[in-house]
């Protein structure tokens, strides 16, 4: 369960490795994800990043061992963290490659919306399923979503909480290309190394700027979703859809 780092011809390469739970992310790994994001902030060799899981999966989510026990408190802690993460990736003013295969899914869809230029396989699958543990969806995803298929759209794919598939994900423009399975390496890398030999400061302010045409600011919009997910985590809706979802039964939500 870690993140691994490899670096090369001015590209690093972050790999999510849990293969056990598909990639979902645990308190550790994030941390070691902000530490690498914020790390190529300041490595000058470090000019593009290409993020991946490993084996079949990019990122399932969320490590669920310890949902549903989480008070405002500690809730509060995992968005600080899950937000920190997803500052570093947008601010970091150098571009992120997401390659995506399987599941993308809550803060995984998130972590690929985050990055800069998104190629998947076939096999890729997105979804935000929060409602379905009675929370609304966090790391950003409202305000990510909006960005790339606005309100009405992004509002169907949360409250329906379905999973879409690859192909679906480039006809909404969710996705920047999709290639064959076994050539996705490949060309996440290629891309990545063709940005790393190109114009770095003028990608950066690039960046920049498509950060500040967003509207409402993203550290604004951030605030306001860890004040509703702090209240959520406190309702007896998210437990019971906690243990639902751990128990694999229906939940039975009561609006409380």
């Amino acid at each position: 369960m870690t993140v691994r780092v490899e670096t090369e011809a001015g590209v690093a390469k972050v790999i999510l490795d849990n293969p056990e739970r598909l990639n979902a992310l645990n308190a550790t790994m994030k941390d070691q994800l902000i530490d690498a994001f914020q790390g190529f902030a300041e490595d000058d060799a470090v000019r593009a990043v290409v993020l991946t899981g490993a084996n079949k999966a990019f990122c399932s989510g969320a490590d669920v061992t310890s949902m549903g026990q989480l008070d405002v408190r500690s809730g509060r802690r995992r968005l600080h963290t899950a937000h920190t993460l997803i500052r570093a990736m947008m601010h970091l003013e150098k571009p992120i490659i997401a390659a995506v295969r399987g599941p993308a899914v809550g803060i995984g869809w998130s972590l690929a919306m985050a990055s800069d230029y998104i190629v998947a396989s076939p096999t890729a699958k997105f979804g935000q399923v929060f409602k379905k543990i009675g929370l609304a969806p966090d790391g950003g995803a409202v305000f990510l979503l909006t960005q790339y298929v606005g309100v009405l759209r992004a509002k169907e794919l949360v409250m329906s909480a379905r999973i879409i598939s690859a192909e679906e994900a480039l006809r909404l423009n969710l996705l920047t290309e999709l290639v064959d399975d076994d050539k996705l390496d490949q060309r996440a890398m290629s891309i990545a190394t063709e940005m790393a030999a190109s114009a770095g400061l003028a990608l950066g302010m690039a960046k920049r700027l498509f950060l500040g045409a967003a509207g409402v600011g993203l550290d604004t919009f951030l605030e306001l979703e860890s004040h509703v997910q702090n209240q959520l985590l406190a309702t007896h809706d998210h437990k019971e859809g906690a243990a639902a979802f751990l128990a694999k039964r229906p939940p039975k939500f009561e609006g409380r």
